[in-house]
């Protein structure tokens, strides 16, 4: 981010009018200095000082990307609007009969892009070109690949044509199928597609439909029998694609499994596939094929998918369109369940002479703030908190002041095991230092109400005779070992770092809150096997024993007992700029330390526990533990 930038006030819903009637939203009562001026710009007022808020919208957005796909007699014609002056359409038809993940295979000519246009010529996709015989069938589907003059990617995109002399757009896949929220009994597919339609799922016979016609479409599928392979049949319009999915065993039953762990998978350097305009889809797509490869029954990703901080949240969209373009093959067939880390971040942004900034979380929360672009973007359990209103130190609490939970704190299991996933980036204002100026929740801290949840959820599990494991997930290490030494739970061992509600810090500081987070996860558990973290763009395991040394040479507050040993697994390899090891108090207990790619996979037998961690680009063996 460059913070240098001036960035004008975005005004993209209407809540309420300033006096001058213009369009503005009602600032929420947990920020503090923050007001409307009596034209309606918003403002941030520090000490003498005001700053305004500028408005710098981007063209890069995905419905740009999309490029209004149009027929002609001869092709399709593209236009990227304002978004693109020059550069390159990849382009070629994609076969879906003859792969079990079908994509694109790019003609050897591309189209070139001009004043942001383009036109795909599909009459050259004829004779020894047409592998998918749409001449034939009357009908096929066109991959495409936007990239700009200097070379970035910027978008893939698909969509169906029909008819011949002349051609018509038709109804398109664009996104998923996903397979989520798959239990031993049921599952939900997400789908999007280009126009809006009703959308029929066929199960075994069983078709289930959407309710009305959508371009959005979250179909649940009930009634299925425990470890079962089903084909699933999605027909749209006049077409159809067929994948399938393998239901989970019957809670309890400690069957042999294999799941998959890593995050942070932001762009990162190299070039090509490995910058895909927010998304490291090069070792995305590596990852994930090792995943299926080894028959991972699902893969958890914690965080930093995008590299986000954006403040246009059309540009948030179409960094996860690109991030779930990059899973989408192996996410048809197993769910790929996801949360957030503080890349996933939709701010509002105040430039500072001299390079600094001030930035928050964008409201109104329920529309445009960091979990609600997220939330929009991903199908997960709403078993969580709801939000931080009602605790302690909400300012009303007859409104809602906060943004939700929903969909990124949550749990779910899968057999003998349970994943707790935490966010420790909620109503996180990315101008950490200045949180006391505008309020606001720090990186890496964990709010009250979360904390209340996450004690309950343990207690429930722990006491569950079907779960004999829990792994905790969280985006910010406990214990950060390279690349988060200066925050995470840890701020070089500072403890004055806390949130700040209505201009007001809370109680406990940061490493009061890991301790109270510990004592739960450690001293109340015996269930909970490792901490699985990320951040740090790295591999390694750090193991937490009583004896270990956790905190400053300086700390004068009491210091929490361990009554067991745990594990923290980091693995933010997933294609992010890489960090080396630092020296912390418990640099000694750290082992296995890599800047490689990596992808932790935990291969469960009944109450053993095996881990293996393999780099999926080379395939090499990373490290191993025996867990349990």
């Amino acid at each position: 981010m460059n913070k240098r930038i001036y960035i004008s006030l975005m005004l993209l819903f209407t809540v309420v009018f300033s006096v001058s009637g213009q369009k503005r939203f009602k600032i929420p009562s947990v920020y503090s200095n923050i007001s409307y001026d009596v034209e309606g710009n918003l403002m941030l007022n520090i000490g003498t000082m005001s700053y305004i808020l500028n408005d710098m919208p981007s063209d890069i957005t995905l419905d740009n990307m999309i490029g209004n796909p149009q027929t002609t007699a001869a092709g399709i014609y593209f236009d990227f609007k304002n978004a693109l002056n020059n550069g390159t359409l990849y382009y070629g038809l994609i076969p879906y009969d003859d792969s079990k993940y079908p994509l694109p295979v790019y003609f050897r000519t591309p189209t070139q892009i001009m004043d942001g246009k383009a036109f795909v010529n599909l009459q050259a996709l004829k004779g020894r070109y047409d592998m998918v015989k749409w001449v034939e069938k009357g009908k096929g589907v066109l991959g495409y690949r936007v990239v700009n003059e200097t070379g970035e990617f910027l978008y893939d995109g698909r969509i169906g044509f029909k008819g011949n002399k002349p051609l018509f757009i038709d109804t398109t896949i664009v996104e998923g199928p996903f397979v989520n929220l798959l239990t031993h009994e049921s599952v939900v597919l997400s789908l999007k597609t280009n126009i809006s339609v009703n959308i029929e799922i066929e199960v075994e016979g069983e078709k289930y439909s959407s309710k009305s016609p959508d371009t959005y479409h979250e179909i649940p599928i009930t009634g299925l029998k425990e470890l079962q392979e089903y084909k699933y049949i999605v027909h749209f319009g006049t077409n159809q694609e067929s994948y399938s999915f393998r239901t989970a065993p019957q809670p309890g039953s400690r069957t042999e499994f294999t799941f998959g762990y890593a995050s942070d998978s932001r762009s990162g350097q190299g070039g090509g596939e490995r910058d895909f305009n927010g998304a490291n889809a090069y070792i995305m797509k590596k990852i994930m094929a090792l995943g299926m490869y080894e028959n991972c029954a699902f893969m958890q990703f914690t965080g930093d998918l995008i590299t986000g901080y954006k403040i246009d949240p059309n540009q948030i969209q179409l960094e996860y369109a690109n991030w779930k373009r990059a899973v989408e093959p192996w996410g048809r067939y197993i769910p790929v369940i996801t949360t957030m880390g503080n890349h996933e971040a939709t701010m509002y942004y105040w430039a500072l002479p001299g390079g600094d900034f001030y930035s928050i979380d964008k409201f109104p929360f329920d529309k445009i703030s960091s979990e609600a672009i997220y939330a929009q973007n991903f199908v997960n359990p709403l078993n969580g908190p709801e939000s931080e209103d009602g605790s302690k130190y909400d300012p009303n609490k007859k409104k809602i002041d906060f943004p939700s939970y929903k969909e990124n704190v949550y749990y779910y299991t899968y057999d003998n095991v349970a994943m707790v996933v935490l966010n420790s980036n909620y109503w996180y204002a990315p101008s950490t230092s200045h949180v006391n100026e505008t309020s606001g929740n720090i990186h890496a801290y964990i709010m009250d109400n979360q904390l209340k949840w996450m004690t309950e959820t343990l207690g429930i599990l722990e006491n569950d005779e079907n779960i004999d494991h829990i792994f905790v997930t969280v985006h910010t290490p406990f214990f950060p070992n390279g690349g988060h030494v200066n925050d995470d739970m840890w701020y070089k061992g500072n403890n004055s770092y806390r949130p700040y509600v209505n201009g007001k810090p809370v109680d406990k500081g940061i490493i009061e809150r890991r301790d109270e987070l510990l004592n739960v996860i450690v001293n109340k558990t015996d269930k909970v096997v490792a901490i699985l973290t990320g951040d740090e763009h790295n591999y390694c395991k750090t193991h937490i024993t009583p004896e270990t040394d956790i905190y400053p040479a300086t700390w004068d507050l009491s210091k929490l007992a361990l009554k067991r040993s745990i594990y923290q697994i980091n693995n933010g390899a997933a294609g992010a700029p890489y960090y080396a090891q630092e020296n912390t108090p418990w640099t000694s207990n750290t082992s296995g330390f890599t800047t490689q790619n990596a992808l932790v996979l935990f291969h469960v037998n009944g109450k053993e526990i095996n881990m293996e961690v393999v780099n999926p680009d080379t395939l090499d063996e990373v490290d191993q533990l025996k867990l349990r």
